[in-house]
């Protein structure tokens, strides 16, 4: 079978964000994502409170994510652990080249006594 021609698929710059958002949060000791700091997403025009800011450069994805972690977690692991999980899913689901994931953690939440 021979492969389609002039066919194309586009991806919506949301579902890239969605994607990223939605891999971070599914890492243990996400509570959740923080205002994307220094205004509004350059590349999608999304919101300051999507948490995450995504950029294409030259056919690769360059990525920020804003979080707020569990406290009484290794935060350099969860920090690590949402960079693999956000790389492999924009490289597997939107096949596409991803050349960097930034992660800042911008706070650390405890649970409050009972």
């Amino acid at each position: 079978m021979s492969e389609p021609k002039n066919h194309t698929t586009t991806i919506a710059p949301t579902v890239l964000l969605t994607i990223a958002r939605l891999s971070a949060l599914s890492v243990e000791g996400v509570l959740s994502l923080a205002p994307v700091q220094g205004g509004v997403n350059r590349l999608f025009k999304r919101g300051v409170t999507d948490g995450v800011q995504i950029e294409l450069r030259e056919d690769s994805i360059w990525a920020n994510v804003f979080l707020i972690v569990r406290g009484g977690k290794n935060i350099r692991e969860i920090g690590r652990n949402v960079q693999r999980e956000v790389h492999r899913a924009m490289q597997d689901i939107a096949g596409l080249k991803v050349e960097n994931v930034n992660i800042y953690i911008e706070d650390v939440e405890y649970p409050t006594p009972a």
